[in-house]
């Protein structure tokens, strides 16, 4: 039986971030969420959790002179503990 998780974020508030960035960031993101949701243990894990309506991730601090795309892997790893506490990063 294949499971199927569906995400959307409808705000993402990133300070700090050149709008040159914001693209590479949100591809990082992307990618660090769908890889680490990926994983049969989250699947598992996320399917005994009641929906959530709301997650409010803890913040993640950005690095000045590191690339968008290294932040946007820190944030979606921020996320995906969040969804599934257990999980290493």
């Amino acid at each position: 039986m294949t499971t199927r998780i569906v995400l959307h974020i409808d705000r993402l508030v990133l300070r700090g971030v050149a709008r040159g960035d914001a693209g590479a960031l949100a591809a990082a993101l992307r990618s660090a969420l769908q890889e680490r949701l990926a994983a049969p243990a989250a699947t598992a894990a996320l399917a005994a959790q009641p929906s959530a309506a709301l997650l409010r991730a803890p913040a993640v601090a950005l690095a000045p002179g590191v690339d968008a795309g290294t932040h946007g892997q820190a944030i979606g790893q921020a996320i995906a503990r969040q969804l599934n506490p257990g999980a290493t990063p």
